[in-house]
């Protein structure tokens, strides 16, 4: 409609390698990723080739060492590179983010020998992980999960049913919280499980109202036996490895939330500077140019949360209270953005001849994932003013 295009986000970078990052990740989104989303979402086409593609770049351990084949990035660095992926299609930005939570309890908590093993090709080697906590029962309250694992010699031999798992069914490995002792948060064990374990299936993805190209879906453990070499940190240390692995990811998900946002945003400008109404265009409208002044203005708060509180974890300190905050904040200003981008499109913006659709469509699951806001609310009231009574 317009012949103003977007313009990049204007980032603040701390070093030319990661500027450098970046300009590979917009050419690889303008080559490989935004000119085939709109129609593989509507088919539901899930995009392994280009997984493998950003594996053999170095953009799926980004955060992590090194020594086991990351790109040892500074969280600041990768939440950015997530943002531009998701702006480009949250099946793919989300898809990494999920990822890089499946490989955080093995960096964080393995051994050198289980590091060496495993890290180099979950991170550079071509494989997809995924991450296994919630069950059909067990979501917000995730220490109540019931999936066991029992000790049988050297192995653990695991059963029950995980839920809402994202990549289910097409995952390389799976990050599995079980139940190996007594109830509640301490009884739970992490364990590092290969794709193809005997035993384990997945059942059919769930049908969901977006994200069409990411399968989720539930996994059954049938008598599935874990080698305890891949047990990951000790017996019931599980749900910290858990809530640790939670707080980084939140991230992840604020900083695709603002890339949806973004998203939708570049495109009710483009929309708006060129639809033509009452001799002039839409954009002229005081109405419609304060929607997109105060649309502009979430987003760039939202940007600034999240990096502000990755900033805090690259320095070794504190972040959960953030990391909740980021999450909640960027989330719902995604879903508030998307909706005023279809209002701003008007007709066309219900339609699928325009992307402000999906984005709307999309940006509601990032207000549930990795916790739901209210649960973000539980989070950050209890720093405030601590527990509640019982």
């Amino acid at each position: 409609m317009s012949d103003r295009a977007p313009q990049p986000v204007e980032r603040q970078l701390p070093t030319e390698e990661s500027r450098d990052l970046l300009a590979l990740v917009r050419d690889m989104i303008q080559r490989e990723i935004a000119p085939r989303a709109a129609a593989e979402e509507e088919a539901g086409h899930f995009p392994r080739e280009i997984f493998a593609l950003l594996s053999e770049s170095g953009l799926l351990g980004l955060p992590y060492d090194a020594e086991y084949g990351g790109g040892e990035q500074p969280y600041e660095v990768y939440l950015q590179v997530l943002e531009e992926l998701a702006a480009a299609r949250l099946t793919v930005g989300l898809g990494v983010s999920v990822h890089s939570l499946a490989c955080h309890a093995l960096a964080g908590y393995g051994t050198k020998e289980q590091k060496a093993a495993h890290l180099p090709a979950m991170l550079g080697g071509g494989l997809l992980g995924a991450y296994c906590l919630s069950e059909p029962a067990s979501g917000s309250d995730a220490a109540s999960l019931r999936t066991k694992a029992v000790r049988d010699g050297d192995d653990w031999v695991v059963t029950g049913t995980k839920a809402w798992i994202t990549h289910g069914g097409i995952a390389d490995f799976y990050t599995l919280l079980a139940r190996t002792g007594e109830e509640g948060a301490r009884g739970i064990s992490a364990f590092l499980v290969p794709g193809d374990a005997e035993g384990l299936s997945a059942a059919a993805p769930e049908k969901k109202m977006g994200m069409k190209g990411s399968p989720t879906a539930q996994l059954n453990f049938d008598g599935v036996r874990v080698p305890d070499s891949r047990r990951i940190g000790e017996e019931g240390q599980g749900f910290a490895i858990a809530l640790s692995a939670l707080d980084s990811g939140r991230l992840g998900i604020a900083a695709c939330a603002v890339g949806v946002a973004q998203a939708a945003l570049d495109e009710a400008v483009s929309y708006a500077t060129g639809r033509q109404q009452f001799g002039r265009p839409i954009a002229d409208f005081q109405g419609l140019r304060f929607m997109l002044a105060d649309m502009a203005t979430q987003i760039e708060a939202g940007r600034a949360l999240y990096l502000a509180a990755a900033r805090l974890r690259d320095a070794g300190r504190p972040f959960s209270q953030q990391a909740a905050m980021a999450k909640l904040f960027c989330t719902d200003t995604a879903m508030r953005v998307t909706t005023d981008a279809v209002q701003v499109l008007g007709g066309y913006g219900y339609t699928l001849d325009f992307p402000v659709e999906r984005f709307m469509r999309e940006a509601k699951v990032l207000q549930i994932v990795e916790g739901t806001n209210q649960i973000q609310r539980m989070v950050i009231a209890r720093r405030l003013v601590g527990p509640e009574t019982r």
